[in-house]
């Protein structure tokens, strides 16, 4: 059975007032010739106040920008576009809430030209609202990077924990022997930790170690650096791209800087308060070593600090 034109007429319109996602149609002239009522309900005006405006009016911050260059192209080319989320986020005034303005509405916009029978090309503009779809990925991402920090941090000092000093260990001897340059290792110790320990309680042992962590990490500048808690009370140092002679004098620094905290620790012997050993190695461009050959001389150097005396840093050839 033959339906009259304005039944269709109907049917078209309800249809385009129930579709969850904005519609605007433009004619040759960027004039707005449909807004449905779901732009009226997220943009806060009503069909009535558009309709026959040209579009620059309407939305003036968006002359010149990449909606406003995308209708022209479909209109004058007949070239559709869909805009980038990840550039543009929410290129229209639209929001979640229109009477409040709380929250800008994310947007996925397409534009397509569209044949209207003896009538110049048109334009039909749709906007769909991905302000939770947006808000999953932000919250997923955010949720990743804590894993990955919690997967790369010591739960107790907030540093590198022994898994990225192991990745960044790797990264860095392959980087070295790539570029010919220096890299240097610092194994850092407490003295007599566990006599600390044993008298002061494992509370007081974990303020130690949190106090010499943060005092460690404050002498890095660099971004390339990296302390990490290796195992227990020792640290390890990852020194790209700094020489022998450098990183012996940044060790000693390091020990007087730890000696200076002046943590008690009356089992330390003359002292009387904590002290740090230190071995150090460095691989240089004329002799590249395999990570483990560097750690390993560096755990050397420092097992023959703690045999001399402890307090003191010792140097070790990879």
């Amino acid at each position: 059975m033959m339906r009259d034109d304005a039944y269709q007429l109907g049917v078209l319109s309800g249809a385009l007032d129930a579709a969850d996602l904005g519609i605007i149609v433009l004619d040759g002239t960027r004039r707005v010739v449909l807004w449905n009522r779901w732009m009226a309900r997220h943009a806060g005006v009503a069909a009535a106040a558009v309709l026959g405006e040209e579009f620059a009016a309407v939305f003036p911050d968006l002359n010149n920008k990449r909606i406003d260059v995308a209708i022209g192209q479909a209109l004058r080319d007949g070239f559709p576009a869909v805009l980038s989320q990840t550039l543009h986020k929410a290129p229209f005034p639209l929001y979640v809430d229109a009477r409040s303005r709380a929250e800008r509405m994310q947007q996925a916009v397409a534009v397509t030209p569209i044949a209207v029978a003896g009538k110049e090309r048109h334009c039909l503009i749709q906007i769909t609202d991905v302000t939770i779809a947006v808000n999953r990925e932000q919250l997923l991402r955010q949720q990743a990077l804590e894993l990955r920090s919690q997967t790369f941090s010591d739960g107790l000092t907030g540093i590198a924990n022994r898994r990225h000093f192991d990745v960044a260990m790797e990264k860095e001897v392959r980087r070295a022997k790539r570029g010919g340059l220096p890299l240097s290792l610092l194994m850092i110790d407490i003295d007599c930790f566990k006599a600390f320990n044993d008298h002061y309680g494992h509370q007081q042992g974990d303020d130690c170690l949190i106090k010499v962590a943060h005092a460690l990490s404050g002498m890095l500048h660099r971004p390339t650096d990296l302390i990490a808690r290796y195992g227990g009370e020792e640290f390890g140092v990852i020194l790209p791209e700094i020489d022998a002679q450098q990183s012996r004098a940044l060790a000693e620094t390091m020990r007087l800087q730890i000696a200076q905290l002046n943590i008690p620790h009356v089992n330390a012997g003359a002292s009387q308060h904590v002290t740090v050993s230190v071995g150090v190695a460095t691989q240089t461009p004329e002799h590249p070593v395999e990570a483990a050959d560097l750690i390993g001389a560096a755990d050397r150097a420092l097992y023959m600090a703690k045999r001399t005396g402890r307090d003191r840093v010792v140097v070790q050839i990879p």
